[in-house]
């Protein structure tokens, strides 16, 4: 029976409130059995996790999947290089928006799609503190105004 939907296995929260996020893509992971196995445990770690471009081939780099615990000497290294699935337009698009300076490639999210292992990557550009100071006043005035308009709807006010 073949897997549908989307479950995800870990996000990486912090990269949205770290970088300022401009370009979202979806990519195929290339990856062992032992790594398929740990994944759908929910077992992964993408802090301290980048994308990089090499060659015309994207490679993510510092992501954590633990060792399978009933893998043998088959087992992965937890930390390796793994190679990503974008296609060539995407990867000369990326290129482009690379070239600016202090743009990086930060993996967000990985998740199965249809059964399939899939990281979500993108071009983020680093937050100064006091851009992250404002954001999360944004936030929380969003937040403030969706209450008050909820407990108006209600009548409660």
């Amino acid at each position: 029976m073949k897997e549908k939907g989307k479950k995800i296995v870990a996000q990486n929260k912090k990269a949205r409130h770290d970088y300022a996020i401009s370009d979202v893509i979806e990519a195929g992971i290339v990856l062992v059995g032992t790594e398929v196995k740990s994944l759908r445990q929910g077992r992964a770690s993408l802090v301290d996790g980048f994308a990089q471009l090499k060659n015309g081939e994207i490679w993510l780099h510092n992501i954590h999947i633990p060792e399978y615990d009933a893998g043998t000497w088959t087992n992965h290294e937890p930390r390796r290089v793994r190679k990503l699935l974008v296609h060539k337009q995407e990867i000369q698009k990326l290129t482009k928006e690379l070239s600016n300076s202090g743009s990086t490639l930060v993996p967000l999210s990985i998740y199965f799609k249809d059964g399939k292992a899939k990281v979500e990557i993108a071009v983020g550009k680093g937050r100064k503190e006091y851009d992250k100071r404002q954001a999360l006043k944004e936030k929380a005035d969003k937040r403030e105004v969706a209450k008050s308009i909820g407990r108006r709807s209600k009548g409660v006010e």
